[in-house]
């Protein structure tokens, strides 16, 4: 069976989407294809052209990265109640109509379980309110282990993610520049969630000052594994959750999505760090 798959969005040259997506087609005995499609733009209608590109050339279906996964709701029939609560979707299939899920959230779920333990989880300040910092905020505030502090350069859009929780009583402030600090200091858990990180953006989110009094991190940048945020994390002794375990579930749920074929994630995981040369000790 054939299915052409593909990636929309910004700086996605680097993706290791696409030998993810091969790797599971291989291993599961599909002829799959899987293409990167940069608008070069962040304009609406530049991503609308696109995904109408996709369905006329019979695409299966295509990931959403930034910053395209608010906007995409506007472009499906259907969506799932991952899709419906975040309010973004990263993960589009066509099957007639566009039908949209959310696998950052059920895939941040994922990776924070296989290295946390609920108990350990505590209040978060996470850093970034766009599509992928909703997805995280609503799967770490489902496990209410604590308050879910929200920054965003954008304080317009850190009230909308709070406000959005706070719909689904889920507890959640808005933190404004000046209490960054005292915030940061304050948390068991610090989240980037911003594009701050990715090669073409490198840097920490936060000041590095601030890092330190927490006991654990996670980066939702995998390119590169070892983000500046994540080495400062790491010098301070802070527990990790790498970008690639956000990366690696959600795309396993997004295959899944797509071909309704089970995987085994731990056997798969191990296998696929193997064949991609990938440094272990950095996830």
């Amino acid at each position: 069976m054939r299915i052409r798959l593909g990636l929309i969005g910004n700086a996605i040259a680097k993706s290791r989407a696409p030998a993810l997506h091969r790797f599971l087609g291989k291993l599961h005995g599909f002829d799959l294809t899987y293409d990167l499609f940069d608008p070069m733009s962040n304009q609406n209608d530049r991503f609308v052209a696109q995904l109408q590109t996709l369905r006329d050339e019979d695409y299966h279906g295509c990931n959403i990265t930034y910053p395209f996964k608010q906007i995409a709701m506007h472009s499906v029939q259907h969506s799932e109640a991952s899709a419906q609560l975040v309010g973004a979707t990263n993960t589009l299939k066509f099957s007639g109509e566009t039908y949209a899920i959310n696998t950052d959230y059920s895939g941040f779920m994922r990776a924070i379980s296989s290295k946390l333990d609920k108990h350990e989880i505590g209040s978060a300040l996470i850093l970034g309110a766009g599509g992928v910092g909703r997805a995280v905020a609503f799967g770490l505030a489902s496990f209410s282990a604590g308050t879910c502090y929200i920054f965003d350069p954008s304080a317009d859009k850190a009230l909308e993610l709070v406000d959005a929780l706070h719909k689904h009583d889920l507890d959640a402030e808005v933190v404004q520049q000046s209490e960054l600090e005292a915030v940061s200091r304050a948390v068991e858990g610090i989240l980037n969630c911003s594009p701050v990180g990715h090669y073409q953006s490198p840097g920490v989110p936060i000041n590095p000052n601030y890092i330190g009094n927490q006991t654990w991190a996670f980066d939702a940048v995998y390119t590169p594994l070892e983000t500046e945020f994540l080495k400062t994390c790491r010098e301070t002794n802070l527990r990790i959750v790498s970008g690639f375990e956000l990366f690696f579930y959600q795309g396993l749920d997004s295959f899944e999505f797509w071909t309704e074929q089970k995987a085994n994630d731990k056997d798969v995981r191990e296998a696929f760090i193997r064949e991609s040369g990938i440094d272990a000790t950095l996830i």
